[in-house]
């Protein structure tokens, strides 16, 4: 059975690692890790999975996890800069940070807060923490908000990162059931290059990607 890439699209896939619940291909193009659609969950259990979280603004801790993206994107952001936070979650907590020093964020997320008006605009920053490894489709999605953002933009993104397949077969990150796409620093490399984008890792599960003004 021949399996498409969800990042690239490109039809050269491979087995990468098997467990007790699903399977698991790479892409030979961007290196993408991915389980296959039909071991997806369906959205209702996949929502009952995100309605056990308990995040919230007034969650110190949950505000530090935060901060390894929040920290070194604020530096980089003009006065004023406005922004999306992609895949909120039911407890938007780093919209709330971000207009604390100034920059006004709107927020979307497709099962709490499902207004798409939002996705029609155009931000100076977007944020996605925890975000994509949840999608199904992530280089539709990857391509949309690069095309939201303003000549000079960035985009943050917080996802724990595939190593090796060793590491991958003892790493906890895999037994989430909602956790179906897994990146590299070379898949993100390879998606930043295709895409006329700037990239950076200020840390091991943040990435930056900028979109320059030429």
């Amino acid at each position: 059975m021949m399996r498409c890439c969800p990042l690239c699209v490109e039809p050269t896939t491979a087995p990468y690692h098997r467990d007790r619940r699903r399977d698991y291909y790479q892409c030979a193009t961007c290196k993408l890790v991915f389980v296959p659609p039909e071991q997806h969950l369906s959205a209702a259990a996949e929502k009952a999975e995100y309605d056990k979280h308990q995040n919230s603004p007034h969650d110190t801790g949950y505000r530090r996890f935060l901060g390894r993206l929040f920290t070194p994107l604020l530096a980089k952001l003009e006065p004023n800069a406005r922004g999306l936070d992609f895949g909120s979650g039911p407890g938007p907590t780093l919209s709330v940070m971000f207009a604390e020093q100034g920059h006004p964020m709107a927020i979307y997320d497709l099962f709490y807060a499902p207004d798409a008006s939002v996705l029609t605009q155009i931000y100076d920053f977007i944020t996605a923490t925890e975000v994509v490894e949840h999608l199904a489709q992530p280089g539709k999605v990857l391509t949309q908000l690069a095309d939201q953002l303003s000549p000079g933009g960035y985009l943050g993104l917080m996802t724990k990162r595939v190593t090796s397949p060793e590491a991958f077969a003892r790493w906890h990150y895999i037994s989430d059931p909602t956790h179906i796409s897994f990146f590299s620093e070379e898949t993100f490399r390879w998606w930043a290059q295709k895409n006329s984008l700037v990239v950076e890792f200020p840390g091991p599960d943040t990435v930056i990607l900028h979109k320059t003004l030429t």
